[in-house]
This record gives C-alpha cells, structure tokens and sequence, in this order.
C-alpha cells in the first residue's frame, strides 16, 4: 500500500524528475523540478491553485515515483525522454512527430553523391537544411545533379569501375559517367565543390556560366542547347529567389508563435537560415486545456528541440516562458555553441513573430472548420441515421457481404465504422466452410452464425480470466447490424441473433437495378433517404467497403486456387519446387513448352521431377 504522508517526508530538496502513476500503474505524468520536495508537496496541498486539469490529475494518482538529478538540466533531458517514451496522458503534447529534410553530400566517398536525407547523421557527409518541404529538396537535388553531371547510381567506386554499362544519365549527358572511368576523380571532386558552393547560396556565379552558355549556343544556331540553358538558368533564379525575406545578421533563428482555443492549439514556426526565411511549418499541440500560452511555448520548446537534429542560435518567441537559462543551457549542449531564446518588443523581428502569430491563428481556424466538416460526414452521418430508424444510438456498426462467382470459393466479409468512421483493426474475412454453389443465404447464415458464437465464446473466456473484454477480437458487438441487400438477408440476421438469444436492431442495405444505393429496409419496411444527405452518403461508403473488402478476399484466393490446379497437380511439385520453377521460365507457358533437359536445369528440380512434369503437360495435350 502507497503512503503518500510517509513518501512526502521522503521527497529530497534535490533536481529532478517526478512520475506520478494510476491505480492501473499507467504512467499520467512526468515533470521536473529545482526541489522536487517542494514540487511534488504542492500537488497534494489544499491552498495551492491548481488548474481543472491537475486537479483532475491529483485525483487520479495512485502513487508517485521520482529520479533526482546532479542539475536541473539533467532533469529537462530526462523528461523530455521520459514524456518521448511513455506518452503520459497529462503532458500536453506535440502532435505532429516531423522530421525535416536535408540534403546530404556523401564526402566520404570518392566519388561523392547528392541524397535526400531525413536524418543528420554522424559520418563524413555534408548536411545542408532543414527544409520544410520535401519536394522542394528533391528538385533542389535533381537540379544540382544536372547541372555538375553527378552520378545518382548506387555502385561501389572506385571498386565497380567499368563493370557495368554506363546508364541512362550519361547517355542523354546529365552524368560524365564515373562508373566508366570516363571522368577522373579530381575533375568529378571539383564538380562536386561547385555544388557545394551552390548549396552555401553562392548563386551569382553559375547564373553567370549559364547565360554564357545561352548566349553562346543562340550564337551557334544551337537553338535546342540555348533552350535547355534557358531553362537551366530560369530554374536557377528561382531557387535563388524563393529565398527572399532577409535579415542583414545572417544568422540561423527560428521564429515561434502560437494560436489557441479551448482545447487545442496550433504552434507557427518560420525557419530562417544564413539570414534567410526558407520555409514554415505548424504543429498541433494537444491537452491543452486551462494551459497557459507560456506553458504551451514551453512544452513546444523542450519537445520539438529534443527531437529534431538542428538547433539554430536564436529561438524568438511570442512571450516570456519559464526556465529560459536551464532552456539555453540545453539547446547550447544539443547545438555545439551558443544558443539564446528572446521576446523581440520591437522592429522587423516583433512584426515577424506577429505575422507567425497571424499564421497559427489562421491554421486553427482552418483545422476547426475542417472537424466540424469532418463531424457532419461522420457523427453526424451517424445521427440521422440513428433519427431514420428511431434508434438512440449506433455507435459501431457492422456490415456484412459476401462474394462468390459461380459458388466458386465463397467469402464473406464484416466491415466496421465506429462514430462513422472506418475501424480497419476490427474488419474480418471469412472463408465459407459448410456451403457449396452459390447460396448467398446460407453463406450469410455461416458467417453470421461464427461471428457471433465465437466473440460469445471469447467473452465467457475473458470472464472466466477476469480481463476486460478489449482484450477479445470479437467479443464487442455492434449497435445495429447493416446487411448488403433486403429483406431476405434481413430476415437471416434476425434468425440468426434469435437462434444466439441477441438483441441488435437489423437493417438491408438496398440497391436499385443498377446495383446503387437506394435505400434501407428496417422492421419490414423499406425507408428512403435523401440522396444528397450526409446519411445516405455514409450508408453507401459503408455498402461500397463491405463489398471490396469481400471482392479482394475472394480474388486473392482465386488466384491462389489458379495457380495451385496448374502445377499442384503435378507429383512432387510443393510450393518450393512451384516457386523455383516460375522463378527461372517466369510462365507458365515457358514450363509447358520446356525439354526434361531444360526443367532438370532448374537447380531445385531432379531429373525424375522434370520428366513428372514433362509428362504432365505433353499428356494433357494428347488427351
């Protein structure tokens, strides 16, 4: 048993971290302190102000654990792993777990490649970002390797010179072909430091070359090369000016501002870099109900610099936040050198936190506007629904299908939306043990009939274990049932649920003559539904899944039984022998007009299985 009087007293007026855990022994909590005596004490006084969410916390702890640390920064590091790992239910939390871009410059190799890269790692490559967006760091990089003709391949030079033929890029002159020896090393490392000096901004001198290059080619009546010099040189220019807004300190800073309602809040960062803004990005903060604007910047701070691999020089944020000094210290240590974090009050850097300010207040209202979309077609959805057939709730639902052609291998499936939406984990296929030939009826009362016994069999198990019945595959049972077609397979779910002692409401999913959505059939009647409604449209979402779930469980094995009556067939052709033989003629038609001599070349095939299968074949033909 916990004491939390006795453990109090044992609180040391030491740094750091304190865990806080439930009754389940779940993890809900993780901060750091200067003392933790005199933290952690302040959850559990009656006079201190707490906010509803700790408050609601403070109830909810079971017991409490601490580590203690030589420094407060040890302390910040440690949470910061801690919250990382355990996700505690009450930190607010950075939602958006990104990782920016770089262009990477392998200098470690001899022959060096420009790649796209998500991670700075510790090797001998040249690391050049972050960027926000991945697509403009991929036409960065196409670009650059056309213009310095650098190799894109993956070969191992010096060591597979000349092994291999050149490839596409040296024939239509965009690689001088290193793999052949056709370029020396020097020559290709001085290609190599042009882009670099392209990458550090250094733009004016390869405008320069290129409208030399133009110029001269127009001269020539070179008219397709002075195109592609003027395409090269206008691609130049833009990305020469896509970086536009620029301060006169050329320094690396980051600029942050947030926006906030009553639970969620968008953090705007604008990314500058050699004095540069190069791009911005948002992030969505969640938990962050009764939190202060401070408090959310904090949380953002420790979380996003703890993870991305750049740190810039200089944070300015939208207001004061706490443990700015232990913050720097950190930031420093993760940086390499200097790191400062301030409030501009006035000039360009003020406006520039304002206009990150006006750009998270514009994000959150966009993603507001988006959830009450994304609730009409979901919830929503649900509600009219529920209104339609006078049922107070459907909170899961699940519909079933089932496919065959000809009886050949029938399948059915069960799909499930909850709130209106998709629940992937939860959908089922089943394959149709007890009915041959195409009895759709039959084949509903299987599928119906295993679904229910066995999550009524998994329930008195999981009873029986003292678990909870989330542990089960399908143990939870749905709020209304939704059959692909009317009254008929309404009336074998009612049979079925009758014959099981259940109570779920039944409804037909009805189509029209050419096979849309038309309607529902409900307590033997059927109802109509505004075609233009959320409803109707969810209806035929959930209609039109049910069916390619069961459509792509019943090809699949189709094309198994396909391949299996061609070469199963055959004495002592498994799987493996099956495998090696598509492997090596790559069809069947290549097998059948195969020689014994040249089945038996197949390493996996002895001589007597070549002429097993020779035989097969060549008498299939005869008869």
């Amino acid at each position: 048993m916990f004491h939390f009087e006795e453990e109090l007293k044992k609180l040391p007026a030491k740094p750091g971290v304190y865990i806080m855990h439930d009754k389940e022994d779940a993890i809900i909590y993780v901060g750091k302190a200067i003392s933790l005596r005199n933290r952690v004490r302040s959850y559990f006084r009656e006079s201190t102000n707490k906010s509803p969410k700790i408050e609601k916390m403070v109830t909810k702890i079971a017991r409490f654990e601490y580590i203690v640390t030589d420094s407060e920064l040890e302390a910040l590091v440690l949470e910061n792993n801690l919250i990382k790992e355990h996700n505690p239910k009450y930190n607010t939390m950075l939602k958006d777990d990104k990782t920016y871009p770089y262009i990477k410059v392998t200098m470690g190799e001899e022959y060096p490649r420009v790649l796209f890269s998500r991670q700075m790692k510790k090797d001998k490559s040249r690391y050049f970002g972050p960027f926000t967006s991945a697509f403009a760091v991929k036409d960065t990089i196409e670009l650059i390797n056309k213009l310095y003709k650098l190799r894109t391949c993956n070969r191992a030079l010096p060591r597979d010179i000349g092994l291999d033929r050149p490839c596409l890029n040296y024939h239509i002159k965009q690689c001088n072909a290193p793999c052949q020896g056709y370029v020396s090393k020097e020559e290709y490392r001085s290609q190599v430091e042009q882009a670099l000096d392209f990458l550090n901004g250094n733009f004016n001198p390869i405008l320069t070359q290129l409208k030399q290059k133009m110029e001269e080619a127009s001269e020539n009546m070179e008219f397709e090369e002075a195109i592609r010099y003027r395409d090269l040189y206008n691609s130049v220019k833009q990305v020469a000016q896509k970086q536009k807004i620029t301060d006169s300190d050329g320094e690396d800073k980051d600029i942050i501002a947030l926006a906030k309602d009553e639970n969620d809040a968008v953090v705007q960062v604008f990314f500058v870099r050699d004095g540069k803004l190069i791009g911005r990005e948002h992030f969505f903060m969640t938990r962050v109900a009764d939190s202060t604007s401070a408090q959310i910047l904090l949380d953002f701070v420790k979380q996003f610099y703890a993870g991305t691999p750049f740190v810039p020089k200089e944070l300015m944020l939208q207001e004061e936040i706490e443990d700015i000094p232990v913050l720097e210290q950190y930031l420093t240590m993760r940086r390499g050198s200097r790191v400062y974090i301030r409030v501009p009050k006035k000039g360009t850097k003020e406006k520039l936190v304002e206009l990150a300010a006006t750009n998270a207040s514009l994000v959150l209202s966009k993603d507001r506007e988006r959830i009450k979309r994304e609730e009409g077609r979901t919830i929503g959805a649900v509600k009219e629904i529920c209104s339609l057939l006078s049922l107070p709730a459907a909170d899961r639902m699940e519909a079933f299908d089932i496919s065959n052609i000809s009886g050949f291998e029938n399948v059915g499936s069960m799909v499930v939306y909850e709130k209106g939406k998709p629940k992937r984990s939860d959908y089922r296929k089943f394959k149709i043990k007890t009915v041959a030939g195409p009895d759709d009826y039959a084949c509903m009362r299987e599928v119906l009939t295993r679904r229910f016994r066995h999550g009524m069999e998994e329930a008195k198990e999981l009873s029986e274990k003292n678990l909870e019945k989330e542990f089960g595959s399908f143990t939870k049972f749905p709020d209304l049932l939704l059959m692909d077609g009317g009254k008929g397979q309404v009336n074998i779910a009612l049979q079925v649920l009758k014959e099981l002692q259940l109570s779920i409401p039944v409804c037909g999913m009805v189509k029209d003559d050419y096979h849309r959505t038309r309607g529902l059939y409900y307590q033997n009647q059927e109802i109509e539904i505004d075609p233009h409604s959320e409803g109707f449209k969810l209806i035929t979402r959930i209609q039109d899944e049910a069916h390619r779930f069961a459509i792509e469980y019943h090809r699949s094995l189709r094309g198994k039984e396909q391949v299996r009556s061609v070469l199963d067939g055959i004495p002592g052709v498994g799987p493996a022998r099956r495998k090696a033989l598509m492997r090596h003629f790559r069809s069947i038609e290549d097998i059948r007009q195969a020689s014994t001599e040249e089945l038996a070349a197949v390493p996996e095939i002895p001589a007597h299985i070549a002429e097993e299968i020779y035989s097969f074949f060549h008498q299939s033909v005869l008869e």
